[in-house]
């Protein structure tokens, strides 16, 4: 009930005002004119919190730039310039002149468009993945660890190895990669190799 007292209170404060104001005999306050009373080189709390902080004093040297209604008179006396230079020119004149400056901003935008468009294809480049990292881990895998390998010889691709004879060798052909093992029992020296591939020594069975 108090807030709708003081809700109705102010509506009729509002409406009071605003007859007021509407009222033939009001002078419009679009013609007045705003005179400080006071001046004070003094720091003001209450100008302070009105103005957020940007205007902390309320003296003779703040009060021409915040009260004035008309540009400084080096402004006004530019801006006086520059109509009579538009006043000079003719309207075809004016109207290439107009082309020309939305041509310059056309190509203007255009380059900064393009910019801006080379600048984000670089970054996607450079942040874009070039190799798939699942087939990465499958290939170190295959290689390290024979994983995926099929087990099964093609047949006719190794030979069989009788064993008790003398100089008997394991031949594997078309088997690269296959990691040798060597055969336990056999001598420290070295065995000798032949096209690359190690061979048994004598009496010992090839494995």
């Amino acid at each position: 009930p108090s807030v709708l007292d003081s809700f109705a209170l102010l509506s009729g404060q509002l409406n009071t005002l605003n007859k007021v104001l509407k009222h033939e005999k009001t002078p419009l306050l679009r013609n007045q004119v705003i005179i400080p009373l006071v001046l004070s080189p003094d720091r003001d709390e209450e100008i302070m919190r009105q103005t957020e902080g940007r205007v902390p004093v309320f003296s003779h040297e703040v009060v021409p730039d915040h009260l004035r209604t008309k540009p400084d008179p080096e402004v006004e006396e530019q801006e006086k310039q520059l109509i009579t230079d538009a006043a000079r020119i003719s309207p075809d004149a004016a109207q290439k002149q107009i082309q020309s400056l939305n041509k310059m901003c056309s190509n203007l935008l255009e380059k900064i468009s393009k910019e801006e468009r080379e600048s984000e294809s670089g970054g996607l480049r450079q942040n874009k993945q070039t190799f798939n990292p699942a087939d990465t881990n499958a290939l170190v895998a295959a290689v390290a660890f024979g994983k995926g390998l099929s087990n099964r010889r093609p047949p006719g691709s190794g030979a069989s190895v009788q064993s008790g004879q003398p100089g008997a060798g394991a031949i594997i052909a078309g088997a690269s990669g296959i990691q040798q093992v060597p055969m336990t029992g056999a001598p420290a020296q070295q065995q000798p190799m032949l096209a690359g591939v190690q061979m048994a020594p004598a009496g010992q069975p090839g494995k």
